[in-house]
């Protein structure tokens, strides 16, 4: 009987974890995110440190080119053209590599997309966002991110940032 309660409680709490989450479990190709190059505002004053594990499943390194865009729900977008390096083999399978990016200061961070172009292929298992002036995010992919769009997620809400993608 315990064993029983036990059962209903954890798979309640599962459950319940679960549901906290956003509704977006998986990254989304998003056809229609542009790169925001009118907001110069605090630009480069801010530094982040992004963390990317590539998955064990993926090739065993990447030529192609990586490319990285996060921000916040009020316009504030750090971009990182070409972060991958070929001849550090950058993105190796198994491997986590980390970035030092400069850009302008955000609030908490409510997106990330990736962009890839070439025809190795790459699968990343998350990516993780850490700023001196806003918490640590993580996002989790683990899967093949698709050739010349951008696929990320975005858990932001607001006028703001939908307009500052168009």
């Amino acid at each position: 009987m315990m064993r029983t309660v036990c059962f209903v409680v954890l798979c309640a709490l599962i459950s319940t974890t679960s549901q906290a989450r956003s509704s977006i479990k998986t990254p989304l190709p998003n056809p229609d995110f542009k790169i925001n190059s009118t907001n110069h505002q605090n630009e480069g004053t801010c530094s982040f440190t992004v963390r990317i594990v590539t998955s064990c499943s993926s090739v065993p390194y990447t030529r192609d080119q990586i490319s990285l865009s996060f921000g916040d729900a009020y316009g504030n977008q750090v971009y990182a053209p070409r972060i991958d390096d070929p001849s550090t083999r950058t993105f190796e399978r198994c491997s986590a590599d980390t970035f030092e990016i400069y850009g302008p200061c955000t609030y908490e961070i409510c997106y990330v997309y990736l962009y890839r172009s070439g025809y190795d292929g790459w699968l990343p298992e998350r990516v993780e966002v850490y700023g001196s002036n806003t918490r640590a995010v993580s996002f989790d992919y683990n899967g093949w991110i698709p050739g010349d769009v951008w696929e990320g997620y975005n858990y932001c809400s607001g006028y703001a940032v939908r307009s500052s993608m168009k």
